[in-house]
């Protein structure tokens, strides 16, 4: 290749990366125009006018629900008045809690603006044990995760050795009443074949550490062939449980891998892990399993002696491309040679830091690290990185109290009305039809009347909810955010497929409309060539995957890092849709990202007016 064909390429690189984080960012700000009918530009500019507003915020003028004396609340300073104060820093901490979906990370020692307390070692354990009695009133734990300057196990140098005063960062989680009050978050699994993916949560699930052989993989596989090939080849689900005071829900024999209902009902945070396919063949089961799942956060492995190759790259490209944040994890590092760990790290940091991802990576080694990154990972700059092994177990306890104190992540609108986006379905024996998925919005009952589809001629079938499962525990009832499997009575599975949405049943209502065609604002990642209408590509939107058509464009053709306005046709079947939902398409090497701009399409009002067709007429 010549000199100036190489330099074009690299610039045409360049270009799509930096639009790729600058179009994601958009993208994340459009997601407002979910679940509301104001017009896209109002909607944008009320952001854009509460992101200026925030900064009262942070000034303090805004007016606070609670101005609490904390030091006075924790030691007890006023004799008189020891029982309202005990309210008040009860009332905080529930604020802190709801705040946190039922969790919140506290620094005890530290002031709400941040300024040490100067607490020594009596007033320490003093304020500590006021600070349990307080949790104790809101039916939580208390979990001290690590200390400054107290001597104890958990206790870490100070970053500044002249800093003497006490301080201790401590987990305070609620102790769920019942099992739709557990605080469920969602992560997707991903990285390049034998990067140890199912390795990982085999160890991280049962407690026990892997051979080096498969060992810790075996129970994990849904097929025969994956076992004998050691692959993925399906989505696999599994969950990992911790308790409100912060301890792992595992079995007292070690290797003895719990159900799921086990975990459910002795656990006050699942993470439910997402296991996704390595292998290229697969690629479009992972791309399906990472839009359908809605995860929280994205987990990409790379295995010590490889590095980042092949699919990985693709996989992290997707997370970057749908904002999901990312950690690392370095596997393998037990069998992989001191110089080759240093080049996959040294190209870790390079990928993070160009223009297309824009992470600081943060390498955790120690507690302090893992613990303050947690608290601050939901800012999406950051990703930290691991570097462990399943075979000697090296920082997986790091990893470990990283989930567990990993922060909620994602906006949903419990008070909008129910959307439930249908990603599996199964015919149980006895039950009947389920399908599986996560509720978008609202709140559903057992016995709720609900509308299914739409089926391939866009009408809705109207059934009831038999009954509800989450983690494979009964409940009677389900909110935005949680994943959830619903029974559903007088529908055939052949009836259900993935991609459908169950939504209310409002009598005297018309059906929900559904689309075949819409407009899209298009970033286009990758492609050989120029993108014309008639250019067919496999589209997913959420759990929906189809093959659409492009009809028209705002321009005569579009190339490698373009945005455009484009109109989309599904070739098979209508797809019911909102203003806002992304998505994503590719087809061979070629990939695209959007957002969802209009639904329909008026031929009478082409995106492009003075594009003539192929016959030097105007186009229709």
């Amino acid at each position: 290749m010549a000199p100036r064909q190489i330099k074009q390429t690299l610039q045409e690189r360049r270009k799509g990366e930096s639009a790729l984080s600058d179009f994601a960012d958009y993208v994340q700000k459009q997601q407002a125009l979910r679940h509301t009918t104001a017009p896209a530009e109002s909607v944008s500019g009320a952001i854009e006018e509460h992101d200026e507003l925030a900064i009262i915020d942070q000034l303090g003028l805004a007016e606070e629900s609670s101005r609490i004396n904390l030091k006075h609340a924790l030691l007890d300073l006023d004799p008189t008045s020891s029982e309202e104060s005990l309210l008040s820093l009860a009332t905080y901490l529930n604020e802190r809690m709801e705040e946190g979906h039922g969790e919140t990370l506290f620094d005890l020692g530290l002031d709400l603006n941040g300024d040490p307390m100067d607490f020594t070692k009596e007033k320490y354990e003093m304020a500590l044990q006021r600070l349990t009695e307080s949790a104790e009133n809101n039916e939580a734990d208390v979990k001290v995760l690590m200390t400054q300057n107290t001597g104890g196990d958990i206790d870490v140098p100070p970053v500044n050795s002249k800093d003497l005063s006490v301080t201790g960062k401590v987990m305070i989680r609620r102790r769920p009443k019942e099992v739709e009050d557990v605080i469920e978050t969602r992560i997707a699994v991903v990285g390049n074949v034998d990067a140890g993916k199912s390795t990982m949560l085999g160890v991280l699930v049962k407690g026990g550490l892997d051979d080096g052989r498969g060992k810790a993989r075996v129970n994990l596989f849904r097929h025969k062939h994956e076992i004998e090939s050691g692959r993925t080849s399906s989505v696999g689900m599994e969950i990992m449980g911790f308790d409100s005071k912060g301890e792992v829900v595992s079995a007292a024999v070690a290797g003895r891998k719990l159900s799921w209902e086990e975990i459910g009902k002795r656990s006050a945070k699942v993470i439910s892990f997402t296991d996704l396919a390595g292998h290229e063949r697969y690629l479009r089961t992972t791309v399906f399993g990472l839009l359908s799942s809605e995860p929280n956060y994205c987990l990409l492995m790379v295995a010590a002696n490889n590095g980042l190759i092949g699919m990985s790259k693709e996989h992290l490209g997707i997370a970057l491309a749908l904002n999901v944040p990312v950690m690392v994890v370095i596997t393998k590092i037990d069998i992989c040679p001191p110089n080759i760990l240093q080049e996959t790290v040294t190209q870790l940091a390079k990928i993070l830091k160009s223009p297309g991802a824009r992470k600081i990576p943060v390498f955790i080694k120690d507690k302090r690290e893992c613990i303050n990154t947690a608290s601050q990972f939901v800012s999406q700059r950051i990703c930290p990185i691991f570097q462990v092994s399943n075979v000697t177990g090296e920082s997986l306890d790091l990893v470990r109290t990283f989930l567990n104190i990993l922060p909620h992540h994602g906006n949903y609108n419990p008070d909008a009305p129910f959307e439930f986006h249908v990603n599996d379905t199964f015919s149980v024996p006895f039950v009947g039809t389920v399908v599986s998925g996560v509720v978008k919005a609202g709140i559903v009952h057992t016995g709720d009347v609900v509308l299914v589809g739409p089926d391939s001629l866009g009408q809705f079938a109207t059934t009831k909810i038999r009954s509800i499962e989450r983690k494979r525990i009964g409940v009677p009832v389900c909110s935005a955010g949680q994943s959830a499997s619903f029974a559903l009575r007088n529908i055939r599975r052949k009836d259900v497929r993935k991609g459908m949405v169950v939504l209310p049943k409002i009598p005297d209502a018309p059906n929900p409309k559904v689309w075949r065609e819409f407009v899209a604002e298009v970033l286009i990642l990758s492609h050989a060539t120029t993108i014309k209408t008639k250019y067919q590509a496999m589209l997913h939107v959420g759990p929906i995957s189809q093959t659409c058509a492009i009809i028209d464009i705002d321009r005569s053709y579009i190339r490698t890092g373009d945005r455009a306005t484009v109109a989309f046709r599904f070739v098979q079947r209508p797809e019911y849709l909102a203003v806002g939902e992304r998505i994503l398409f590719r087809e061979g090497r070629t990939k695209g990202l959007g957002i969802v701009k209009a639904l329909g399409y008026d031929a009478a009002k082409p995106l492009n007016p003075e594009a003539k067709d192929e016959d030097g007429g105007l186009k229709a």
